[in-house]
């Protein structure tokens, strides 16, 4: 009995940490800590809570490809990071346009300007370090720009005959104006590096093995195959493959969002409270037990969201509390096979281990099939559809687990503590059990 409450115990010890350090975080060292959603840089807001400028741009071209339309979210992408709008968020609407989110920015005519101008790609032989912005430089002397590659494609292969090893590495192919610049270049630096450069930010810088005089030339390194797709398209975003057109500018007030904010907050609070108690009600220490647990996984989820810098929405708000009710859904599902358990007679650790064993496949099955929804909702999800699919995913992942297993090792402490009596596991009353048999439990 006695290691059984210091399990219970160490348990509600260890949530108790998690729930806090889901606060408040923990700065362990300087260079180690952890992010809790109080604190200021904890959890990034989305537009409809923190307010800003919503822009959508429509692509002039009929039927635009879908590579097209990636260089275009990626060139506003590399613009916008560039401008220190790390928050943003781009997501593609339909076959031909692309919807920008830019929280706290309240000005929509600077947003507008902002991604108003095309990103310059040059590939430069010198470069100089801005004296007005020490993170960015100043190319003295250029080789080409953009405008002079037709296309970049990150390919995986042997770049030489003879290699043994295969990698990563950036198919370019120019144009013929590129091709003479590239050639008089690459002949007078080989050894050196080429910087490539795209609005003051150098994006890559490989060095010349020896002179290129084709159309087409490759980026060698030690590539990732992300690093090697992103650098490609960098590279090809240079140059816009058509003009877009503004088709909605608007701006989304700060104090909506605020008020949505305390609202949603409320009802998750009020939502949470309602759920603690009619568990410990219906199934009294079987509820106390799955209370617990419900603690522990929004401690769970608090400390992903604040470390992950999942960009939280309102929907997304609410599919961190449907996670909430489907945690409590496999719970009951779970509690309601022990009492009918208990009431063929059992005994309460027999119950509580077949009515485990029979619940396992519903819960599991039903959890599986929210699952594959949320994962759909976040792949090809737009904007606030995305933040609640993301949301609901890491919910109803966290939930299940705690569903399953931290409240089965809690009630397993309950049953050592030697709490046997059918009532604290929700039988309402002794007639109800038809035949318990008295054994140990």
């Amino acid at each position: 009995m006695s290691r059984s409450i210091v399990k219970f115990a160490a348990i509600l010890l260890v949530i108790a940490a998690l729930f806090y350090v889901g606060l408040y975080g923990l700065d362990i060292t300087d260079k180690v800590s952890f992010p809790g959603i109080l604190d200021e840089d904890g959890i990034t807001q989305g537009l409809d809570l923190k307010g800003g400028t919503v822009i959508v741009y429509r692509a002039q071209t009929e039927n635009p490809t879908d590579d097209d339309m990636n260089t275009v979210v990626s060139m506003l992408r590399t613009r916008l990071d560039g401008q220190g709008y790390t928050e943003a968020t781009l997501t593609r609407q339909g076959v031909d346009k692309v919807r920008v989110e830019l929280p706290d920015v309240q000005d929509a005519q600077t947003a507008v300007e902002t991604l108003g101008s095309t990103a310059e790609l040059v590939f430069a032989e010198t470069v100089a370090q801005d004296p007005q912005d020490p993170t960015k430089v100043i190319v003295e002397k250029a080789v080409m720009t953009g405008k002079e590659v037709k296309s970049a494609v990150a390919e995986y292969g042997q770049t030489q005959q003879g290699m043994t090893k295969s990698s990563y590495y950036i198919s370019l192919e120019l144009t013929d104006e590129g091709r003479d610049k590239f050639s008089e270049a690459t002949g007078r630096l080989v050894g050196q590096p080429i910087y490539i450069t795209m609005d003051g930010m150098i994006i890559s810088a490989p060095t010349v093995q020896t002179r290129i005089d084709s159309n087409s030339c490759v980026i060698t390194g030690e590539f990732e195959p992300e690093e090697a797709k992103a650098l490609a398209a960098n590279i090809k975003s240079g140059q816009l493959p058509f003009s877009l057109e503004q088709v909605e500018v608007r701006t989304v007030s700060a104090t909506l969002g605020d008020e949505a904010m305390a609202n949603a907050v409320k009802a998750g609070i009020i939502g949470l409270i309602l759920v603690l108690l009619f568990m410990l009600l219906m199934y009294r220490v079987q509820g106390l037990v799955a209370n617990f647990a419900l603690i522990g996984y929004v401690a769970i989820v608090f400390i992903i969201l604040a470390n992950c810098h999942i960009n939280l929405t309102l929907p997304g708000i609410a599919g961190i509390i449907l996670s909430i009710g489907m945690a409590v859904d496999a719970n009951v599902v779970i509690f309601e096979r022990v009492k009918e358990e208990l009431k063929l007679g059992k005994t309460v650790r027999s119950a509580v281990d077949a009515g485990f064993n029979r619940a396992l496949s519903a819960v599991i099955d039903s959890n599986i099939t929210t699952i594959i929804s949320a994962v759909i909702l976040w792949v090809f999800g737009t904007g606030t559809i995305k933040g609640f699919g993301i949301t609901l995913f890491i919910g109803i992942v966290v939930s299940m687990l705690s569903a399953i297993f931290v409240t089965k090792f809690l009630l397993k402490q309950t049953i050592g503590m030697k709490i046997k009596n059918p009532w604290f596991y929700g039988v309402k009353k002794e007639k109800d059990v038809e035949s318990l048999k008295g054994g140990k439990a």
